[in-house]
Protein backbone atom coordinates (compact mmCIF):
# COMPACT_ATOMS: atom_id res chain seq x y z
CA UNK A 1 0.00 0.00 0.00
CA UNK A 2 1.79 3.12 -1.24
CA UNK A 3 1.62 5.89 1.24
CA UNK A 4 -1.02 8.46 -0.27
CA UNK A 5 -3.51 5.09 -0.23
CA UNK A 6 -2.50 4.83 3.61
CA UNK A 7 -3.79 8.28 4.07
CA UNK A 8 -6.81 7.57 1.71
CA UNK A 9 -7.93 4.32 3.54
CA UNK A 10 -7.60 6.12 7.20
CA UNK A 11 -9.65 8.91 5.72
CA UNK A 12 -12.48 6.42 5.22
CA UNK A 13 -11.75 4.73 8.34
CA UNK A 14 -12.34 7.68 10.76
CA UNK A 15 -13.50 10.28 8.81
CA UNK A 16 -14.25 12.58 11.88
CA UNK A 17 -10.68 13.01 12.27
CA UNK A 18 -9.88 14.63 8.91
CA UNK A 19 -11.40 18.48 9.86
CA UNK A 20 -12.47 20.25 6.83
CA UNK A 21 -10.07 18.84 3.99
CA UNK A 22 -10.40 20.87 1.30
CA UNK A 23 -10.13 23.91 2.71
CA UNK A 24 -7.47 26.94 2.10
CA UNK A 25 -4.84 27.43 4.86
CA UNK A 26 -5.62 26.95 8.10
CA UNK A 27 -5.19 24.43 11.01
CA UNK A 28 -2.77 21.65 9.61
CA UNK A 29 -4.81 18.37 8.28
CA UNK A 30 -4.09 15.15 9.99
CA UNK A 31 -2.21 13.91 6.68
CA UNK A 32 0.28 16.66 7.16
CA UNK A 33 1.23 16.04 11.22
CA UNK A 34 4.39 13.96 11.69
CA UNK A 35 6.03 12.74 15.23
CA UNK A 36 8.47 15.03 16.92
CA UNK A 37 11.85 13.46 16.34
CA UNK A 38 13.14 11.04 19.36
CA UNK A 39 15.53 12.17 21.69
CA UNK A 40 17.44 8.84 21.93
CA UNK A 41 18.11 5.81 19.90
CA UNK A 42 19.66 6.03 16.22
CA UNK A 43 18.70 10.23 16.00
CA UNK A 44 20.79 10.57 18.76
CA UNK A 45 23.78 8.90 17.26
CA UNK A 46 23.13 10.12 13.93
CA UNK A 47 23.11 14.17 15.45
CA UNK A 48 26.29 12.78 17.35
CA UNK A 49 28.13 12.19 14.00
CA UNK A 50 26.80 15.90 12.49
CA UNK A 51 27.88 17.46 15.90
CA UNK A 52 31.26 15.97 16.13
CA UNK A 53 32.44 16.18 12.18
CA UNK A 54 30.77 19.97 12.88
CA UNK A 55 28.82 19.34 9.30
CA UNK A 56 24.86 21.34 8.57
CA UNK A 57 22.06 19.39 7.20
CA UNK A 58 19.26 20.46 5.25
CA UNK A 59 17.17 18.71 7.77
CA UNK A 60 17.80 21.08 10.51
CA UNK A 61 18.38 24.27 8.55
CA UNK A 62 14.74 24.36 6.40
CA UNK A 63 13.06 22.50 9.07
CA UNK A 64 12.23 19.44 7.55
CA UNK A 65 9.36 17.66 8.92
CA UNK A 66 10.69 14.02 8.35
CA UNK A 67 14.01 14.44 10.33
CA UNK A 68 12.41 12.08 13.09
CA UNK A 69 11.98 9.49 10.61
CA UNK A 70 14.93 10.26 8.76
CA UNK A 71 17.20 10.67 11.45
CA UNK A 72 16.14 7.71 13.33
CA UNK A 73 16.82 5.62 10.70
CA UNK A 74 20.87 7.05 10.44
CA UNK A 75 19.95 8.91 7.28
CA UNK A 76 21.03 12.82 6.62
CA UNK A 77 21.42 15.09 4.23
CA UNK A 78 24.30 17.12 3.81
CA UNK A 79 24.37 20.82 2.97
CA UNK A 80 28.05 22.10 1.93
CA UNK A 81 29.80 25.45 1.89
CA UNK A 82 27.74 26.73 4.62
CA UNK A 83 24.89 27.68 6.67
CA UNK A 84 24.54 31.06 4.73
CA UNK A 85 22.75 31.41 1.39
CA UNK A 86 23.31 34.53 -1.09
CA UNK A 87 19.43 34.15 -1.87
CA UNK A 88 16.69 34.82 -0.18
CA UNK A 89 13.77 32.53 -1.92
CA UNK A 90 10.66 33.16 -0.10
CA UNK A 91 9.81 29.39 0.41
CA UNK A 92 13.46 28.37 2.44
CA UNK A 93 13.77 28.60 5.58
CA UNK A 94 17.85 28.85 5.37
CA UNK A 95 19.56 32.32 6.44
CA UNK A 96 20.58 34.55 3.66
CA UNK A 97 23.57 37.20 4.17
CA UNK A 98 27.47 37.44 3.46
CA UNK A 99 28.48 33.82 3.58
CA UNK A 100 31.43 32.42 5.25
CA UNK A 101 34.98 31.54 3.21
CA UNK A 102 34.86 27.25 1.98
CA UNK A 103 35.94 25.09 4.61
CA UNK A 104 38.27 23.38 2.37
CA UNK A 105 38.34 19.93 4.57
CA UNK A 106 34.27 20.07 4.57
CA UNK A 107 34.40 17.56 1.64
CA UNK A 108 36.45 15.14 3.45
CA UNK A 109 34.25 15.09 6.91
CA UNK A 110 31.32 14.57 5.26
CA UNK A 111 32.88 11.63 3.37
CA UNK A 112 33.81 10.83 6.85
CA UNK A 113 30.07 10.64 8.05
CA UNK A 114 28.98 9.05 5.33
CA UNK A 115 31.60 5.95 6.11
CA UNK A 116 30.79 6.28 9.61
CA UNK A 117 27.21 5.91 9.36
CA UNK A 118 27.07 3.17 6.77
CA UNK A 119 25.09 5.51 4.24
CA UNK A 120 24.47 3.19 1.35
CA UNK A 121 23.12 6.29 -0.53
CA UNK A 122 24.13 10.11 0.14
CA UNK A 123 22.32 12.95 -0.41
CA UNK A 124 24.77 16.36 -0.81
CA UNK A 125 22.78 19.75 -1.16
CA UNK A 126 23.96 22.96 -0.12
CA UNK A 127 23.20 27.05 -0.35
CA UNK A 128 23.80 28.60 -3.33
CA UNK A 129 26.70 30.50 -3.49
CA UNK A 130 26.53 33.41 -6.08
CA UNK A 131 29.49 34.86 -4.24
CA UNK A 132 31.93 32.44 -5.59
CA UNK A 133 33.36 32.32 -9.46
CA UNK A 134 32.12 28.94 -10.10
CA UNK A 135 29.24 29.02 -7.66
CA UNK A 136 30.97 26.28 -5.55
CA UNK A 137 31.28 23.56 -8.24
CA UNK A 138 34.91 22.45 -7.61
CA UNK A 139 33.45 22.31 -3.67
CA UNK A 140 30.77 19.70 -5.35
CA UNK A 141 33.27 17.81 -7.09
CA UNK A 142 36.21 17.57 -4.27
CA UNK A 143 32.77 16.12 -2.15
CA UNK A 144 32.02 13.58 -4.70
CA UNK A 145 35.56 12.29 -5.10
CA UNK A 146 36.23 11.87 -1.01
CA UNK A 147 32.79 9.89 -0.56
CA UNK A 148 34.06 7.72 -3.30
CA UNK A 149 37.40 7.56 -2.25
CA UNK A 150 36.38 6.72 1.82
CA UNK A 151 33.09 4.66 0.83
CA UNK A 152 33.65 3.45 -2.71
CA UNK A 153 30.17 1.76 -2.73
CA UNK A 154 27.71 4.43 -1.22
CA UNK A 155 25.85 6.03 -4.29
CA UNK A 156 25.62 9.77 -4.25
CA UNK A 157 22.79 11.91 -4.96
CA UNK A 158 23.70 16.05 -5.48
CA UNK A 159 21.16 18.94 -5.01
CA UNK A 160 23.09 21.58 -6.08
CA UNK A 161 21.32 25.24 -7.20
CA UNK A 162 21.56 26.72 -10.97
CA UNK A 163 25.11 27.52 -10.79
CA UNK A 164 24.01 31.00 -12.17
CA UNK A 165 23.76 28.96 -15.68
CA UNK A 166 27.58 28.51 -16.01
CA UNK A 167 27.52 25.69 -18.12
CA UNK A 168 31.03 24.64 -17.16
CA UNK A 169 30.52 24.68 -13.76
CA UNK A 170 27.56 22.18 -14.79
CA UNK A 171 29.66 19.84 -16.83
CA UNK A 172 32.22 19.88 -14.74
CA UNK A 173 29.74 18.64 -11.45
CA UNK A 174 28.29 15.98 -13.71
CA UNK A 175 31.31 14.71 -15.23
CA UNK A 176 32.61 14.04 -11.84
CA UNK A 177 29.87 11.29 -11.80
CA UNK A 178 27.39 11.66 -8.74
CA UNK A 179 24.72 8.51 -9.45
CA UNK A 180 21.81 11.33 -9.76
CA UNK A 181 22.13 15.01 -10.33
CA UNK A 182 19.04 16.72 -8.98
CA UNK A 183 18.09 20.09 -8.93
CA UNK A 184 14.29 21.45 -7.99
CA UNK A 185 12.22 23.65 -10.24
CA UNK A 186 9.91 24.25 -6.47
CA UNK A 187 7.32 25.96 -8.24
CA UNK A 188 5.42 26.97 -11.61
CA UNK A 189 6.64 29.46 -13.92
CA UNK A 190 3.79 32.40 -12.82
CA UNK A 191 5.37 31.84 -9.17
CA UNK A 192 9.29 32.87 -9.95
CA UNK A 193 9.26 36.40 -9.68
CA UNK A 194 7.31 35.93 -5.58
CA UNK A 195 8.60 32.72 -4.88
CA UNK A 196 11.81 32.45 -6.51
CA UNK A 197 13.11 35.52 -7.61
CA UNK A 198 17.04 35.27 -7.70
CA UNK A 199 16.24 32.05 -9.96
CA UNK A 200 14.58 31.36 -13.50
CA UNK A 201 12.48 28.82 -14.64
CA UNK A 202 14.01 28.17 -18.03
CA UNK A 203 17.66 28.27 -16.85
CA UNK A 204 16.91 25.54 -13.96
CA UNK A 205 15.22 23.26 -16.62
CA UNK A 206 17.97 23.83 -19.34
CA UNK A 207 20.59 22.66 -16.37
CA UNK A 208 19.24 19.37 -16.05
CA UNK A 209 18.41 18.99 -19.98
CA UNK A 210 22.34 20.10 -19.96
CA UNK A 211 23.04 16.94 -17.46
CA UNK A 212 21.34 14.80 -20.04
CA UNK A 213 23.89 15.81 -22.80
CA UNK A 214 26.76 15.72 -20.83
CA UNK A 215 26.29 11.95 -19.74
CA UNK A 216 22.82 10.75 -21.29
CA UNK A 217 22.89 7.80 -18.82
CA UNK A 218 22.92 9.88 -15.68
CA UNK A 219 19.79 9.96 -13.27
CA UNK A 220 18.22 13.33 -13.13
CA UNK A 221 15.66 14.53 -10.69
CA UNK A 222 13.36 17.30 -10.26
CA UNK A 223 10.50 18.48 -7.55
CA UNK A 224 7.53 20.63 -6.81
CA UNK A 225 5.94 22.38 -3.81
CA UNK A 226 1.86 22.63 -4.31
CA UNK A 227 0.48 24.71 -2.31
CA UNK A 228 1.40 28.13 -3.06
CA UNK A 229 -1.29 29.32 -5.73
CA UNK A 230 -0.51 26.96 -8.27
CA UNK A 231 -3.44 25.46 -10.49
CA UNK A 232 -2.93 21.75 -11.42
CA UNK A 233 -3.09 22.31 -15.05
CA UNK A 234 -0.10 24.40 -14.35
CA UNK A 235 1.54 21.51 -12.47
CA UNK A 236 0.70 19.09 -15.64
CA UNK A 237 2.51 21.73 -18.23
CA UNK A 238 6.06 21.77 -15.71
CA UNK A 239 5.46 18.02 -16.13
CA UNK A 240 5.71 18.23 -19.72
CA UNK A 241 8.27 20.46 -19.63
CA UNK A 242 9.99 18.55 -17.17
CA UNK A 243 9.98 15.29 -19.83
CA UNK A 244 11.09 17.42 -22.84
CA UNK A 245 14.60 17.87 -20.64
CA UNK A 246 14.74 14.16 -19.88
CA UNK A 247 13.86 13.96 -16.35
CA UNK A 248 13.78 10.80 -15.20
CA UNK A 249 12.20 11.16 -11.35
CA UNK A 250 9.62 13.90 -9.91
CA UNK A 251 8.88 14.74 -6.71
CA UNK A 252 5.74 16.81 -5.33
CA UNK A 253 4.91 17.84 -1.70
CA UNK A 254 2.95 20.26 0.71
CA UNK A 255 4.62 23.59 0.73
CA UNK A 256 4.39 24.64 4.53
CA UNK A 257 5.21 27.81 5.37
CA UNK A 258 7.98 27.99 7.85
CA UNK A 259 7.06 31.61 9.07
CA UNK A 260 4.77 34.34 9.00
CA UNK A 261 7.79 36.43 7.32
CA UNK A 262 7.59 33.18 4.53
CA UNK A 263 5.18 33.24 1.20
CA UNK A 264 2.29 32.36 2.39
CA UNK A 265 -0.08 29.02 2.64
CA UNK A 266 -2.21 29.47 -0.11
CA UNK A 267 -3.73 26.08 0.67
CA UNK A 268 -3.33 22.60 2.15
CA UNK A 269 -3.37 19.55 -1.06
CA UNK A 270 -5.67 16.76 -0.29
CA UNK A 271 -4.20 13.06 -0.47
CA UNK A 272 -6.52 12.54 -3.26
CA UNK A 273 -4.81 15.25 -5.42
CA UNK A 274 -1.26 13.92 -5.19
CA UNK A 275 -2.63 10.65 -5.98
CA UNK A 276 -3.98 12.39 -9.21
CA UNK A 277 -0.27 13.79 -10.13
CA UNK A 278 1.70 10.55 -9.23
CA UNK A 279 -0.64 8.76 -11.77
CA UNK A 280 -0.39 12.07 -14.55
CA UNK A 281 3.25 12.08 -14.13
CA UNK A 282 3.95 7.96 -14.57
CA UNK A 283 1.32 8.65 -17.80
CA UNK A 284 3.56 11.23 -18.90
CA UNK A 285 6.69 8.77 -19.13
CA UNK A 286 8.19 9.81 -15.62
CA UNK A 287 10.82 6.30 -14.36
CA UNK A 288 9.93 7.19 -11.00
CA UNK A 289 7.25 9.34 -8.81
CA UNK A 290 7.08 10.38 -4.93
CA UNK A 291 4.05 12.55 -4.86
CA UNK A 292 2.02 12.90 -1.12
CA UNK A 293 1.95 15.73 1.44
CA UNK A 294 5.53 15.21 3.51
CA UNK A 295 7.74 14.18 0.34
CA UNK A 296 10.30 16.29 -0.13
CA UNK A 297 13.59 16.13 -2.15
CA UNK A 298 15.87 13.55 -0.12
CA UNK A 299 12.89 11.89 1.69
CA UNK A 300 13.36 7.83 0.97
CA UNK A 301 16.25 8.90 -1.50
CA UNK A 302 17.92 6.10 -1.21
CA UNK A 303 15.02 3.61 -1.63
CA UNK A 304 13.44 5.69 -4.46
CA UNK A 305 16.89 5.39 -6.44
CA UNK A 306 16.86 1.53 -5.79
CA UNK A 307 13.14 1.80 -7.61
CA UNK A 308 14.53 4.24 -10.20
CA UNK A 309 17.41 1.51 -11.15
CA UNK A 310 14.72 -1.13 -12.16
CA UNK A 311 12.99 0.71 -13.37
CA UNK A 312 15.19 2.06 -16.36
CA UNK A 313 16.20 -1.27 -16.32
CA UNK A 314 12.78 -2.78 -17.17
CA UNK A 315 12.48 -0.32 -20.13
CA UNK A 316 16.12 -1.59 -21.29
CA UNK A 317 14.27 -4.52 -21.23
CA UNK A 318 11.50 -4.22 -23.17
CA UNK A 319 13.34 -1.71 -25.74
Amino acid sequence: MTYNEKLLDRAKRHPEKQKNPDRKAGQKPDWIKVKAPAPSGVYQETREVVKKLNLTTVCEEAGCPNIGECWAKSHATFMIMGEICTRACAFCNVATGKPDALDVWEPTRVAKATKEMGLKHVVVTSVDRDDLKDSGAAHFVKTISEIRRLSPNTTIEILPGDFRGDWGAVDAVTRAKPDVFNHNLETVPSLYPSVRPGARYFRSLRLLERVKEVDPSMFTKSGLMVGLGETNEQVGQVMDDMRSAGIDFITIGQYLQPTPKHAPLDRYVTPEEFEKFEKMAYAKGFLMVSASPLTRSSHHAGEDFAKLKAARDAKLAKA
